[in-house]
């Protein structure tokens, strides 16, 4: 186990951690005591009728929806929801390569088991069944890892999910984002000062964490959004200056071994695992109202990517978000960006099914 003080409440905002107990994983390793970091907004009714699930992306915790997506004013209004966000395993407060201790000490480190979309998914229905008795959610919604979750909801529990939001995310990963992803982990793992995966700190792979941040600069950003010179209204006087200010000292912070279990996950999504392979036959199964929210500018899941999807879903409605920073337009800095995503949330929402 490492200490590392990114991964706390000074950081993400308060939140609670439950015991799910052991979790057996699909590529055959078990967390002995899978644990969840989650955090709830809102009442749940008597008839437990009113439940949202949020599933958080790669590098992201609750802390980003917390600041931007949740609150009066939003579709995601706790006065008339009970919404639940839960961090994905490997999350770095899930339970994670780095905080592995207790009965899981045996897997700290470089000795954490693979872990795919659908043992999130499975540890997260058991969260909510079992603390709260929760059996059908109003909506689940997630951006980009967040959006593979949501497909693995709607696809592996179709009765549970009424409606489903995946936003800037595929069902099925695409050959080239498992390419991007085999270079986020190559610019990782290429320092020396990973050590195979059992360095001391973080700070010990701070060049392979700042490669790995460079690479999110080329990529998370469309190109448009460069040529604008975005980072001013960041209040950055340069692209270096906001590279060395913002996008470097948020990776650097985090956790190697945590970064690389989200990355393997990632790369790896696949709801087609669930009909021998066959698309088509596993988003065929999804009886959740779904409203498809690619962003145009997004270089990793372009609309053209979830358009073929979201043709696959029966009555899915493909829903384009307009956001010129491409793929890190999650974040919710752009003032057109949440007018968008609450008013397709809150016409979802306000569906009848």
């Amino acid at each position: 186990m490492i200490e590392n003080p990114f991964y706390g409440p000074e950081f993400h905002g308060e939140y609670e951690v439950a015991s799910v107990g052991r979790l057996d994983l699909e590529e055959g390793g078990t967390i002995p005591d899978c644990r969840l970091a989650f955090t709830t907004w809102g009442e749940l009714s008597p008839e437990k009728d009113n439940a949202v699930l949020i599933t958080t992306w790669y590098s992201g915790t609750h802390q980003i929806w917390r600041d931007a997506y949740v609150g009066e004013g939003h579709a995601l209004d706790p006065s008339r929801w009970f919404i639940v966000a839960i961090d994905q395993i490997g999350s770095g407060l899930s339970v994670s390569p780095h905080n592995a201790d207790g009965d899981n000490a045996s897997i700290a480190m470089s000795n954490f088991p693979r872990v795919r979309i659908g043992d999130d998914v499975v540890a997260q229905e058991r969260l909510l069944r079992e603390r709260f008795g929760i059996e059908r959610l109003q909506l689940v919604v997630g951006g980009s890892m967040g959006a593979q979750q949501t497909y693995e909801w709607a696809v592996r529990f179709p009765e549970k999910v009424l409606r489903a939001a995946p936003i800037a995310g595929t069902a099925q990963n695409t050959p080239h984002d498992q390419i991007f992803a085999d270079v986020l982990m190559a610019a990782i793992t290429s320092d020396p000062g990973f050590a195979d995966g059992e360095y001391k700190s973080n700070a010990d792979v701070v060049a392979g964490l700042t490669r790995h941040a460079d690479i999110w600069g080329v990529m998370g950003f469309s190109t448009e959004a460069w040529k604008l010179e975005f980072w001013r209204a960041m209040e950055f006087d340069s692209k270096e200056a906001f590279l060395d200010g913002f996008l470097r000292p948020y990776f650097t912070a985090m956790d190697p071994n945590d970064l690389l279990c989200m990355a393997w996950k990632w790369q790896h999504g696949d709801v087609a695992r669930h009909t021998g392979g066959d698309l088509a036959a596993a988003l065929g199964r999804i009886t959740a109202k779904t409203y498809v929210m690619p962003i145009d500018e997004d270089m990793f899941f372009p609309p053209r990517d979830c358009r073929a999807e979201q043709e696959l879903v029966p009555g899915a409605e493909l829903r384009v978000i307009e956001e010129v920073l491409g793929h890190l337009g999650l974040f919710g800095v752009a003032p057109s960006y949440m007018p968008q995503i609450d008013r397709h949330l809150g016409e979802l929402l306000a569906t009848r099914v």
